[in-house]
Order: structure tokens, then sequence, then C-alpha cells
């Protein structure tokens, strides 16, 4: 019996994730990326899939089959990833408060979490800042990933998996009637073709884009030298700004006291979207960021005072023996404005556009595939 035919038209993780879950159901797959590798958003990202994030019910439950599936492609391909948590740090009892009905709201929906003493901190996490710290949250859901190197190797895995076909360097520039164009060269038909193309869906549906009520967000981040070998986080560590910034935290309470706090002594920080985390990759470095600055165009060059905001902060919560940084760079996701994690929707009969996911790609990808792609064949 031939099989079902599809094309998926971008290599980045919603692509790969598409990929997979088409060749899972049994699809002969092509996937076209116009770069000669993934160079968007997808990694140039912390590599965290990160439950804790999402509130509870469909989205978290979609994050941990997503974080599922990371750990099963991990163990079958040999990429890095670590199970480590994520520790949120409170340095204010406007923090504390917001962390402790946190810990008490998120045992009562069943999640993994403990809150720390500040005691117990400073016993298993040697690094973290002491000065004014009141105690943390722990989370066990969140997986570590290095997004460079996953989204380098994850097409093989899907090529030997499920026979997945890559078109390197063939940028997509039409589709017409279930047929993807590649400039004047070649045509392509399938029966189903999923666009996963990030911000660049707007060149192949530009009345789309512009009708959908999506936005794009431009962050910064940075990467330190290779740290001593002794040095060892552990967990992915958190300041107070991040209780700001997901959708889950909003549960809590006493935010609306921390916001108004954090609006009257940190609004640098609040108007340039800033919220601080680091995570430390399998090679020692330390990714920091980040930054958020939204609207459908951007400056391309990157601010350094936004970059020393972040190691100012950073400072106040982590020690890093080596605090050289070897990189900085700028990753740009669309988001959608109306509230909605995500935007799957058929412009056209047997195409679908996948997009929106923000700034969590990484948690949602693997298991929002597998839902759309279960919708759409009918299963």
């Amino acid at each position: 019996m031939e099989k079902r035919t599809a094309i998926v038209i971008g290599a980045g993780i919603v692509g790969l994730a598409t990929a997979r879950a088409l060749g899972q159901a049994g699809f002969s797959v092509k996937v076209f990326e116009r770069n000669a590798k993934a160079i968007g958003a997808s990694i140039r990202n912390f590599g965290m899939v990160w439950p804790i994030g999402q509130p509870m019910g469909k989205l978290y439950k979609r994050a941990m089959r997503s974080r599922e599936i990371w750990m099963q492609i991990s163990k079958i391909t040999g990429i890095w990833s670590h199970a480590c948590g994520s520790l949120h740090l409170a340095y204010s009892l406007e923090e504390w408060q917001v962390l402790k009905e946190l810990a008490e709201i998120f045992k009562l929906e069943g999640r993994d979490v403990q809150l720390y003493s500040a005691e117990k901190i400073q016993a298993e996490y040697e690094y973290v800042q002491l000065n004014n710290l009141y105690g943390g949250l722990f989370s066990a859901d969140e997986l570590l990933v290095d997004p460079r190197e996953a989204l380098n190797q994850i097409p093989n895995y899907l090529s030997e998996q499920f026979g997945i076909e890559f078109y390197w360097n063939n940028c997509v520039n039409k589709i017409e009637d279930k047929v993807v164009y590649i400039g004047n060269k070649a045509a392509y038909s399938a029966e189903i073709i999923v666009v996963c193309s990030g911000m660049d869906f707007e060149t192949l549906y530009p009345e789309v884009f512009e009708s959908a009520t999506i936005t794009k967000c431009k962050l910064q981040m940075l990467r330190s030298v290779i740290q001593p070998n002794d040095f060892k986080l552990r967990t992915a560590i958190c300041g107070g700004l991040s209780l700001l910034h997901y959708t889950s935290f909003k549960a809590a309470p006493s935010l609306a006291t921390l916001h108004k706090k954090l609006k009257t002594e940190m609004d640098i920080y609040l108007s340039n979207g800033i919220h601080v985390m680091a995570a430390q990759n399998g090679i020692n470095q330390i990714t920091i960021g980040d930054s958020h600055e939204y609207g459908q165009s951007f400056d391309p060059f990157d601010k350094s005072y936004i970059n020393q905001l972040i190691l100012d902060y950073l400072q106040g919560i982590l020690k890093i023996p080596n605090q050289a940084i070897e990189e900085t760079w700028h990753g740009i996701y669309p988001k959608m404005t109306n509230g909605d994690t995500e935007m799957c929707l058929s412009p056209e009969p047997g195409v679908f556009i996948i997009n929106g996911l923000g700034g969590a790609g990484m948690t949602l990808s693997f298991g929002l595939a597998e839902e759309l792609i279960g919708e759409i064949i009918g299963k």
C-alpha cells in the first residue's frame, strides 16, 4: 500500500516536530528548508523545556508530553540533555510571598515542586548569591537541551527513524493546488502541506499574516566562555523578574503587589521586557538572557545597555567563576497578540500553517504537533 504524502516547510523546531508526527502517522515526508541548516529562532534560545511556565490543563500536559519526546530522542541519538529542574529565587519579601503561594497552588495541581529555604540553597547550590536571599521554589519538571546541537542532529534521526527526506537550501516561494514551488527549479506535490516557517510565513501568505493577530518578538541573549570543570549549576536559575513572565505564575494572588514594586524599582527592566535566567550546557558554558521587544520590524543592531542590564542583574543572583562573554545574539519569533498560544489554520485545501508559539517552541512543539496532525488526518 502506497504511503500518503506530506510536505513540511521549515526545519526549525516546529517543522521538525511536525515532520516527526507525520512520520509516526505513516506519511512519506519531505522537509524543505531555505537555509543550509536551521539558523532561526529555534537555535537562538536557552534550550529550556519549561513545563513550569505553562498553566495546568492542556498546555501543561502538552509540555510534559514534549519533555517525554525530547528525552526519548536524546536517549536514542545521544543528544545532550539534562533533566535538572529549575530554581526560582526570591530576594525580597514580595518575591518570597509569590513563591510560597505558587508552591501551594502547584502542589495542589500535582506538580513536583518544593520550597527551599535560604539555608538549603546555600548547602546545595553554592554558586547562588546569598545576600538578601529569602529562599526559592524548585520544580523538577524542567529539561535542558542544547538547541544548536539538537536542531542539527534531529534531522538525521528523523531520516533514519521515519525515512524523512530533507531538502536544504531550497526556498519555497509559492504554494498552489497542493504543489510547492522552489523558484523556477522544481515543483513537488503532496496530500498535506504544513507551513512551519516561523516569522517567514508572511512571504508565502502575506494576506493571512496581515490579517492574523500576530506580532514579532526580538530577544537578546548571551553565552559565557567555558567555565571550570568543577562549576556545576545543577539546575536552571531564575530571578524574581521571571515571576512576571510566565502565564502559570499569574495564579499567585500577590503577583500584582510584586509587579507594582518592580515597576517602581526596576522599570528599565520591565520596559525592555527583561527577565534573567541562566542555564548551563553540556560543555559548561552559561546561556544568559533575555529581553523582549515587540513589533513588526526591528533595528538589526543589538543594544549593549540591555546586555549589561541582564549581566548586572545576574551578578545579584549568581556567582559565575569566569564572567567573560563569548557570544551575544538576538532572535526573532512570532507571537500571538490575542492571548492564544498558537495559530493553526488552513489558507487553502490541504495546506496548514502552524505558527505563533511565541517563546515556547522548545517546550510545546512536539506535543502540539502530535495533537494537530492527529486532528488534520482525522484520528
